[in-house]
């Protein structure tokens, strides 16, 4: 039977603001990223996101991202190496607390946003980044784009890799995401994104942006808990999985 992770990400609030639905999420989906504080979160969200993941059996992942609250780690940035690594350790140090404070621990790391983009080219910061996930723990896995030098750098380091897809991204004909600020980069029609995943799960192809068919080998299928209506999509993307045979469980 072919099985495939659900993961979200989740604590995407700062302060009284709240922008994903943690607590249904996490009834849906199996993997949890959860943001440390630099794109998004903080440390009474991280603990409770963290509190709801261990009590629904969900794994925790740490979403370690550049340092940019106004920018929710969207916006391009230029960090020295040295730093990169110590702010992704540091990052992934802060959600073990409430990790293990929850009596569960982190179990894998993936980046986000503008810093997931850059390191599927740039092997400098994804260098970094392997550095920081190392001084850290060097048994935890990283999430990233298949055929990314994220995965490259960390397989070579050691490190475990699990490659993910995206059901509501556009991808080009080289399998990488269509950028945001490009018209038709973001799947919205609910339909098409439940199709989407089915044919990911199953046959580990999509349809990219220029129409052509193109392989998308993933262990993890990433659903993202910021866009209107997802906890209701992401019932019905599970559904749809596990109604046709396919096993959903965690990857870690």
């Amino acid at each position: 039977m072919t099985s495939i992770d659900l993961n979200a990400d989740l604590g995407e609030g700062f302060g009284r603001w709240r922008l994903t639905d943690d607590e249904a999420l996490l009834s849906v989906v199996t993997s949890a990223n959860v943001a440390c504080g630099f794109h998004a979160g903080d440390a009474a969200t991280m603990r409770r996101v963290c509190e709801q993941a261990a009590e629904r059996g969900v794994r925790i992942g740490a979403q370690v991202s550049y340092r940019d609250l106004a920018g929710f780690g969207r916006r391009a940035m230029d960090v020295p190496p040295a730093e990169l690594a110590a702010e992704v350790a540091y990052q992934i140090g802060a959600l073990e607390v409430f990790a293990r404070a929850a009596g569960t621990r982190v179990s894998y790391v993936k980046p986000h946003g503008a810093l997931y983009n850059r390191v599927v080219h740039d092997a400098e910061q994804a260098g970094a980044v392997v550095d920081g996930v190392l001084l850290a723990d060097a048994t935890l896995p990283v999430l990233g784009l298949p055929g990314s030098r994220l995965l490259e750098i960390a397989g070579e380091s050691g490190l475990p890799t699990v490659a993910e897809a995206f059901a509501d991204r556009a991808y080009t004909a080289a399998g990488t995401l269509v950028p945001r600020g490009e018209e038709g980069a973001v799947v919205s029609d609910p339909e098409a994104v439940v199709e989407r995943s089915l044919g990911l799960a199953r046959d580990g192809a999509v349809t990219s942006h220029s129409g052509s068919r193109i392989a998308v080998r993933a262990r993890s299928l990433c659903l993202h808990g910021d866009t209107p209506g997802a906890v209701e999509l992401a019932r019905r993307v599970r559904e749809r999985l596990t109604g046709s045979g396919i096993r959903v469980e965690a990857f870690a």
